[in-house]
């Protein structure tokens, strides 16, 4: 008589046959913990139908592996075992084909979703347009000799140049009195003791002063244009 669908011994039929391989009893609990089995009411399971001769098993010291009985499986012989690995054989390449397409088609979805809408191009457009009458604009006033820069922004940074040259003055002229006075009695060589201290002039690191003051004094002479 078989057991009942839902019973313990049906569960632990059905598992046995799906797996088909050597089972303990634990691997049998562990794998039926959604179904709320105690490990005690799986053994029991096992050992029934062991007993009714649903299942093999064999003893191994204290332990019993269970087996699904292989007399209810229809085992494939040679030709259709060559059958079936010539099949699945071809279902691999099938397989891989598919990939393919697939792989290719998500390219292609990709591209696509790349490419900008007609109502974006649109867009772009109007954007672009937009951007170049404003840069043509700004061309026409510079070759009509207009200044851009408003007056106010224009003093705010000459006056921070001039500032800033005046404090480069200042400082070579400090440094200029501090070196005269330590080196004037001094036996050493002046280059071979300002390359001792690490010391660089302006010349050193290709700068000038008198470039940029010149440029400063030519500004202010230059008319402007508002």
């Amino acid at each position: 008589m078989a057991p009942k669908s839902d019973s313990a011994e049906a569960i632990v039929l059905n598992f046995v046959n799906e797996q088909n391989r050597p089972l303990n009893s634990q691997n049998v609990a562990d794998s039926l913990q959604k179904f709320n089995l105690k490990k005690a009411a799986i053994q029991k399971a096992l050992d029934n139908l062991a007993d009714n001769g649903r299942i093999s098993f064999k003893e191994y010291g204290k332990q019993k592996i269970y087996l699904a009985r292989q007399d209810q499986f229809n085992i494939p012989n040679n030709d259709e075992l060559n059958q079936m690995k010539e099949e699945n054989a071809k279902l691999q390449q099938q397989l891989q084909e598919q990939k393919k397409a697939i792989s290719e088609v998500e390219g292609e979805i990709k591209t696509l979703q790349s490419n900008l809408t007609l109502e974006q191009i649109r867009d772009k457009d109007a954007k672009l347009r937009k951007e170049v009458k404003e840069m043509e604009e700004k061309l026409d006033k510079l070759r009509g000799g207009v200044t851009l820069v408003r007056p106010e922004d224009r003093k705010a940074v000459e006056d921070m140049v001039s500032e800033k040259l005046t404090q480069w003055r200042r400082r070579k002229r400090m440094f200029k009195d501090l070196w005269d006075a330590i080196t004037e009695n001094s036996p050493k060589d002046l280059k071979e003791f300002k390359e001792e201290l690490g010391i660089e002039y302006d010349e050193d690191v290709g700068v000038s002063l008198q470039p940029y003051s010149d440029l400063m004094q030519r500004d202010k002479k230059r008319p402007r244009g508002y």
